[in-house]
């Protein structure tokens, strides 16, 4: 059970609007990586780890759109692709350059999805 009980109606409406925002966004994001575009693998390249990399990317990115589609796994999807938007922006400072701003507001967007989605078991200690 998640602390959502306590959300007024429009809070809950904002919370879903970011979760269908984000889904469609990582999902877009991981079906382009696992369609090989050409600009995801080049990207890859870049990274210097290989393109398997990116496959695992691409996966984790369609499976915690998923997730984040599933009320009871909001949590957990927004911890996978916190964590994976985290590696991004050290990705883009360190690594490869560019714009790092579109994985910076995913992350933080991630993130709320987290601490609003956190189990109420938490609620307690988070406090």
């Amino acid at each position: 059970m998640t602390n959502t009980s306590s959300l007024s109606p429009i809070q809950k409406r904002i919370l879903w609007g970011v979760r269908i925002f984000l889904a469609l966004t990582f999902a877009a994001a991981g079906i382009a990586k696992l369609a090989g575009v050409p600009q995801m693998i080049q990207v890859f390249d870049a990274v210097g780890v290989g393109q398997w990399f990116r496959y695992l990317t691409g996966t984790i990115e369609v499976v915690g759109a998923v997730l984040l589609l599933v009320p009871v796994t909001g949590f957990y999807a927004g911890l996978l692709l916190t964590a994976t938007m985290a590696g991004a922006l050290v990705t883009h400072l360190f690594v490869i350059g560019g714009n790092p701003a579109p994985a910076l507001v995913l992350l933080a967007m991630s993130a709320f999805v987290t601490w609003r989605q956190k189990p109420a078991a938490w609620l307690g200690a988070a406090s």
